[in-house]
């Protein structure tokens, strides 16, 4: 298979970690003999600098003529501690959302055996948790209209979604919950918002065609303790932008650390593929962020095109480094491996043939780890 993929960086750690994620696919190819074709471009604050513009058309005319699109992080301190700043590094992966039309953000959450003590929470708590989030991209209050008085003493950003808008990401959520434990749990705030009533009309309406499938609601508040409390409780949770931007963040308790959650966007025609990480800007430069996510977002591109059992061998080489503790240091203290380690490491065990062993000693003292 030949896929041309457009590469955003992005800011902070997004250029060092989606590096680790194009070593991945380059072994992938080479290994099972496809052929990626990655072209880069900026995105965020950098574009900002560079162009004025968070998202230049170039970028743009880039990611809607080609296969996929893989992104790092956004964001910078100068904009973050500036909300007087008119033109934003978010806005430009917001602009990119809606103009290819991806409505659908899902991001799975599994913690990994060999680290769930790496969870601020308790081993028997999240020991068996696997579920998917499901959270609409293009809609409600990220993309309404904002307002802000003369005075800059009143503001207000306005929600909106329609039926449609609902409709589409809730048969992916369905479609998704037959192919695993058959539940659905819709969470959202119905008993204050309009929009929350609306979307339970539709949901409901639309969990008619699925009779296989368990449906159940929380309110946001209930939920987001309720993933805490007992995250086996889920298979797959649909809710809308905000909240599933809220509660996926807050689900990385469950794997022990943010660096570890990939997730994909789609629309009709596009894919993206990122991390849900932020561009993290104090680890900038200092190869010591977190690439597995990245990584295992190129994983779930590779799903996303049918390449399965590709997909199978970037999993297990991940596990393999989280099993050997080549990782970074939110995963253990004391590690001598960095981003550019994990991820050579990664890539080489995509390469190595089954006789191939590793030298644990080598592991142990942050050295080179496969002969």
């Amino acid at each position: 298979m030949n896929l041309k993929i457009a590469v955003l960086p992005g800011d902070g750690i997004g250029p060092e970690v989606t590096l680790q994620a194009k070593k991945a696919l380059y072994a992938i190819g080479v290994v099972y003999d496809h052929e990626f074709v990655f072209e880069d471009a900026f995105i965020g604050a950098v574009a900002i600098d560079k162009t004025g513009n968070p998202l230049p058309e170039q970028t743009l005319n880039l990611c809607l003529n080609t296969d996929a699109v893989l992104f790092g992080a956004i964001g910078d301190p100068k904009y973050d501690n500036n909300p007087s700043a008119k033109v934003r590094p978010e806005q430009g992966l917001l602009k990119l959302r809606k103009e290819l039309g991806l409505f659908a953000n899902i991001r799975p959450i599994k913690p990994y055996k060999s680290l769930l003590d790496s969870s601020p929470l308790k081993r028997h708590v999240i020991e068996g948790a696997d579920f998917t989030i499901f959270r609409e991209l293009t809609g409600g209050v990220y993309f309404g209209e904002k307002k802000l008085n003369d005075a800059g003493t009143i503001a207000s950003d306005f929600s909106e979604y329609s039926e449609e808008e609902i409709t589409r990401i809730t048969h992916l959520a369905f479609k998704a919950a037959q192919n695993r434990r058959k539940k659905v749990t819709m969470v959202d705030k119905a008993n204050v918002l309009e929009t929350s009533r609306l979307w339970r009309k539709v949901v409901k309406k639309v969990s008619e065609n699925y009779p296989d499938v368990l449906l159940d609601f929380l309110f946001v508040d209930n939920a987001a303790m309720q993933i805490i409390l007992n995250p086996k409780q889920f298979d797959v949770i649909l809710t809308e932008n905000l909240f599933g931007d809220i509660l996926s963040d807050e689900a990385s308790a469950i794997t022990g650390s943010i660096g570890l959650l990939a997730s994909a966007s789609f629309g009709n025609k596009n894919a993206l593929f990122e991390p849900i990480h932020g561009s993290y800007p104090e680890a900038k430069g200092k190869n010591s962020a977190n690439p597995i996510a990245s990584i295992l977002s190129a994983a779930m591109l590779l799903e996303h095109f049918g390449l399965h059992k590709e997909a199978k061998k970037v999993y297990e080489a991940v596990e393999k480094a989280i099993e050997y503790n080549v990782v970074t240091t939110d995963l253990k203290a004391d590690s001598k491996f960095g981003t550019n380690e994990v991820g050579d490491f990664i890539s080489n065990v995509i390469l190595s043939k089954d006789d191939l062993y590793f030298k644990s000693d080598n592991v142990q003292i942050g050295q080179s780890t496969i002969v």
